[in-house]
């Protein structure tokens, strides 16, 4: 499935002894989660991601802090800012898609739709957008 770029607002429960929120593949986000990883400790001034993925899809949600996501979808370049649990930005595969601006003691959990698999990855920006042509 490939649908567009998204923000997705999550479910938020509110309670006297703290907030709850939840992700439900298939539900909140349109692909079985296969994997979870988390981004933290980002030194000051720089980057994650800066390829694309010709299969996976992601699910980014900032658990802390805060950070930007720059999209391109080989035509036009778009920027998300990320700094609340309760909504994450929905990537379909061959999105172009880097990490920057990262707050001081921030983290991100990304959903993935697949395994880690290293031929999945296009890394070189050119190379991408000649496929998205």
């Amino acid at each position: 499935m490939n649908e567009a770029v998204k923000l997705v607002s999550l479910p938020k429960i509110f309670d006297a002894r703290g907030n709850l929120s939840f992700i439900e593949s298939e539900n909140h986000i349109p692909f079985s989660i296969q994997r979870i990883f988390l981004i933290y400790d980002v030194p000051g001034g720089q980057q994650r991601g800066g390829h694309a993925y010709r299969e996976q899809q992601e699910f980014v949600v900032c658990l802390s802090g805060s950070f930007d996501v720059v999209i391109h979808d080989g035509a036009k370049e778009s920027l998300f800012s990320l700094n609340r649990s309760y909504y994450g930005l929905y990537l379909p595969q061959l999105i172009w898609r880097r990490m920057e601006n990262f707050s001081t003691n921030s983290v991100a959990m990304v959903c993935s739709s697949t395994l880690f698999n290293a031929a999945d990855y296009i890394r070189d920006f050119s190379s991408f957008v000649n496929l998205k042509k």
